[in-house]
C-alpha cells in the first residue's frame, strides 16, 4: 500500500494489487476514506467523507494528478 502524497490530513495511495483497474487513488483521513479515478478526475467511492472534504481532496488531486499519475505508470510498470 504504497502511501503516495500527504497534504495535511489526508494521506493519498493505492493497493499493490490493483494494476488491473484504472489509475486511481484512494484517500484516508481517520476512519473516512474514499477513492477517485485519476483520468478523467472522478469520485469513485466515498466511506465518511463530507462534501466539503470531497471538494477540497478533489482540488488536491487536481493539483497533483499528473504527478499521480506518473506514480501509478511507474509502480505498475514494474509488476
Amino acid at each position: 500500500m504504497p502511501t503516495v502524497l500527504r497534504v495535511g490530513r489526508f494521506r493519498f495511495f493505492f493497493f499493490s494489487n490493483e494494476s488491473q483497474e484504472p489509475p486511481h487513488i484512494h484517500v484516508k483521513s481517520a476512519g473516512d476514506e474514499a477513492k477517485f479515478w485519476l483520468d478523467p478526475i472522478q469520485l469513485a467511492a466515498n466511506h465518511g467523507f463530507k462534501g466539503r472534504e470531497l471538494t477540497e481532496i478533489e482540488r488536491i488531486v487536481e493539483e497533483h494528478q499528473q504527478q499521480l499519475l506518473e506514480t501509478w505508470h511507474e509502480y505498475f510498470s514494474q509488476q
